[in-house]
């Protein structure tokens, strides 16, 4: 007898958006739906920069009542960024944006305890000043942290407001910087030395475990029929996201995860914790099945995005046309360069950037969108070279997932500047990968390369190759590698 098809919702949480998709998973079929979406807005206040967490707790009831019946549900969101609770188990306060400003000159003092090297062969975690490690640190003699019994990530906060059980979900985890990568436990002997109390963190779950089931008023709220299983799902969005990557099996492949974050890195077996791959700052995080995701972070569309803002244009596709029509390669930044991580104005900074480079400044918002795509497709090609040197690891395509693999400009961009090729899709890749967990939960068979294989047979994949000549992108890389070495 042939397995039944599973129908489950996923809610996805980015950084600028959430939405409740419903998924129909069966040995042959695999269909996608998005009931609902929402803005994910932060709130600006006097004490800093938060997440509107009950709005986005609100969109994802919302998704659940659209959605009608399913056979589960499973939440994967950003990382690093958490919730405290109180002795009755209340929220603590709007959790802090990981953009917000506490953790300037955390990291020093961090160091003077624990060194960046020992620090990094600990926990193979990238730096990163807004990684959860830091930020309990400057919360440190806050009445919020002296007030708290358990911290949950974003994700586990909302799996557990609708079932009321607590639990820390492991590829989400490792993002903190106190998890050891080779054992997919808490790294104790850090925690206390930095006088971090691990007692916060609820116990430690994996892909695929049972997470509770919604509560009654959850049931009320939704108009669910009954109680609907909570299936835990790799919660750090990234690792749903590259648990969908259409990779045959036995392929030697890169990813790029696109969207508001670049996530670029290899798939392993075993962490890379070398002092090279430190000073490259790539990260050791936690995947599907006991892989390990070794990744760069690269700063993504939040680049556009914010430009967007700052021009107070909604359409990209226009941006995209008058950016393909610009002159190529005419002036790049470093795209991983931290004046570009806080909200603010992003084409004076790219403006300025330019300038510090002795490159023309971008006159137009299609002229900056171009600098803008050419800029990610260098920092790809860097991230890619570097994570194949690092792990010692050749690969023979690039797999784009993620809304960036929609982009067609970007993804021509990147393989040409890889030269490699590129298989974009799915654009909804952390969906997917998170539906694929609660498949397989739910009694559909199957390894993470089975679901892999079920992807590339039923979506839409588009690939590109590398066209060009190489030596323009040699040249364009060489305008950044000053500025690229001083925060590697």
């Amino acid at each position: 007898m042939s397995a039944p098809t599973r129908t489950l919702a996923a809610a996805d949480l980015g950084a600028s958006s959430g939405r409740v998709m419903v998924g129909r998973v069966g040995p042959d079929t695999l269909d996608l739906t998005e009931v609902h979406r929402f803005p994910n807005r932060p709130v600006h206040l006097p004490e800093g920069l938060r997440w509107d967490i009950l709005g986005l707790y609100r969109g994802v009831l919302d998704g659940l009542r659209a959605a009608g019946p399913v056979d589960s549900l499973g939440i994967d969101s950003w990382a690093v960024d958490h919730g405290l609770l109180d002795a009755r188990g209340a929220l603590i306060g709007n959790p802090v944006h990981y953009r917000d400003r506490r953790t300037e000159g955390v990291p020093e003092k961090v160091w003077a305890t624990v060194p960046p090297e020992e620090l990094y062969r600990a926990t193979g975690t990238q730096y990163a000043p807004f990684n959860t490690l830091y930020q309990l640190v400057a919360a440190r003699h806050t009445p919020q942290l002296a007030a708290a019994v358990r911290l949950l990530l974003i994700p586990d906060l909302l799996t557990y407001w609708l079932t009321g059980e607590q639990g820390t979900e492991l590829t989400n985890a490792s993002t903190t910087q106190l998890i050891d990568p080779r054992t997919g436990d808490w790294h104790h002997g850090l925690a206390d030395r930095l006088g971090i109390d691990l007692g916060l963190f609820a116990p430690l779950r994996r892909p695929g475990d049972p997470a509770g089931a919604t509560l009654p008023l959850v049931q009320e709220l939704t108009g669910l029929p009954g109680p609907v299983p909570v299936t835990t799902v790799g919660s750090h969005d990234t690792a749903s996201a590259v648990a969908a990557v259409p990779a045959a099996r036995g392929e030697r492949f890169a990813y790029l995860c696109t969207g508001t974050w670049s996530l670029a890195g290899l798939e392993l077996d075993a962490p890379v914790t070398t002092e090279a791959s430190r000073e490259a700052n790539f990260t050791n995080e936690l995947g599907i099945d006991g892989t390990v995701r070794f990744l760069r972070n690269i700063m993504g569309m939040w680049l556009l995005q914010e430009c967007m803002r700052t021009w107070g244009r909604a359409d990209v596709t226009s941006l995209l046309a008058e950016a393909a029509r610009a002159p190529a390669l005419r002036s790049v930044v470093d795209a991983a360069a931290p004046e570009f991580l806080a909200p603010g104005d992003m084409p004076e900074r790219i403006a300025a950037a330019c300038r510090a480079t002795g490159q023309p400044v971008p006159a137009t918002p299609g002229a900056t969108t171009r600098c803008i795509l050419d800029s990610l497709a260098l920092a790809h090609r860097r991230a890619i070279h570097q994570a194949q040197r690092l792990a010692d690891r050749a690969v023979d395509v690039v797999h784009i997932v993620g809304g960036g693999a929609r982009n067609a400009l970007l993804c021509q961009l990147t393989a040409d500047a890889c030269g490699l090729p590129v298989v974009a899709g799915p654009a909804e890749a952390a969906a997917f990968g998170n539906v694929l967990v609660q498949a397989r939960a739910h009694g559909l068979p199957g390894d993470l390369a089975a679901g892999r294989e079920l992807i590339a047979r039923t979506q839409p994949l588009t690939r590109y190759e590398p066209s060009g000549d190489p030596a323009d992108w040699e040249a364009a890389a060489r305008r950044t590698e000053g500025t690229c070495r001083l925060h590697a």
